[in-house]
């Protein structure tokens, strides 16, 4: 069954054109000019996703715990494919989705963020990360909403969960704002930002790619005028090849964070429909052999699909 047959239906409000007010616009200049303003003489400082030693990529959990907590999941049979979408939605899918336009003072730009600001010619600003940020997680809810809904709901609730406390944190740390009352006008500035974007892109995927360019035009690249149509084509097109290479990621792959998003630079080849059983059959027996093993940690185990 397709993504579209399977996607919950679209948002009710269509929240698409909304326009700040001149407090938030005023706000949001001002964290805008933070956030491209050049240090002369201080070090750069890189804030993590999160201030816990759990998250980081270096932290290994003791052996105790790891057999205090396999022991409780096992017990207690703990639904897995529930708990897991802190850390793979949350955690990895939420930094692989920030990254894509994230810059750092004195560096060269990624190749995913040249794609965005040089050959796109977007606005390097904090509003027009979060905005490339904000694309890449709606791709990820299209896929989620495709799982069955208890799960998909929950990576969805996590994803957004962990946006906004690292844009909290950020405006804090990163940005120096020092007002809660501020940061709190810009969070549900950018909660707005969401809801109204989110909507658009839904609806550009239900319908063509020409209303697809169209909502990419009015949040990405803000509705400016002057607006290179190739540039748009570009985009629709980078849309679509993520969203086919999830469509041929079966559950089971796709909670378990086998997902990463294909550079911009590189084309994505349509399978054909002996191409695409062969990797499905692949699939099927890798994950057959995995639980006939009988290795598998209950941590390990889930009940999502593999054969879809």
């Amino acid at each position: 069954m397709s993504l579209l047959n399977r996607s919950y239906p679209l948002l009710r409000n269509n929240m698409a054109n909304v326009r700040l007010s001149a407090p938030s616009r005023c706000l949001m200049n001002t964290v805008n000019r933070l956030y491209t303003k050049e240090a002369d003489s201080a070090e750069k400082t890189v804030f993590p996703l999160a201030h816990s030693k759990y998250e980081s990529k270096q932290y290994k959990l003791p052996k105790w715990k790891e057999s205090l907590g396999e022991f409780v999941i096992g017990t207690f049979r703990m639904d897995m494919d529930k708990i897991r979408a802190g850390p793979i939605a949350g955690s990895y899918y939420y930094s692989i989705c920030k990254e894509q336009g994230l810059q750092y003072e004195n560096e060269p730009l990624s190749e995913s963020a040249k794609f965005f600001y040089e050959q796109l010619n977007l606005p390097r600003t904090f509003s027009e990360w979060f905005q490339i940020t904000l694309l890449h997680e709606w791709m990820l809810f299209v896929r989620m909403r495709a799982m069955p809904f208890k799960y998909g709901r929950n990576y969805q609730q996590k994803l957004v969960d962990k946006t906004f406390t690292d844009i909290e944190l950020r405006l804090f740390e990163e940005m120096n704002v020092k007002s809660g009352s501020i940061v709190d006008r810009y969070l549900k500035d950018f909660n707005t930002q969401m809801k109204g974007a989110i909507f658009a892109y839904d609806e550009g995927f239900f319908s063509d790619d020409a209303t697809l360019a169209t909502a990419v035009w009015r949040n990405l690249f803000g509705g400016r005028k002057n607006i290179d149509i190739s540039d748009l084509e570009a985009v629709v097109k980078y849309i679509r090849s993520q969203l086919y290479v999830m469509s041929r990621m079966s559950d089971r792959e796709f909670a378990l964070g086998k997902f990463k998003f294909v550079p911009a630079n590189e084309s994505v080849k349509r399978l054909s429909a002996e191409e695409e059983k062969i990797l499905k059959e692949q699939v099927i027996k890798k994950y057959e052999n995995l639980e006939k093993s009988g290795v598998l940690l209950p941590s390990e185990k889930s009940n999502l699909s593999y054969t879809n």
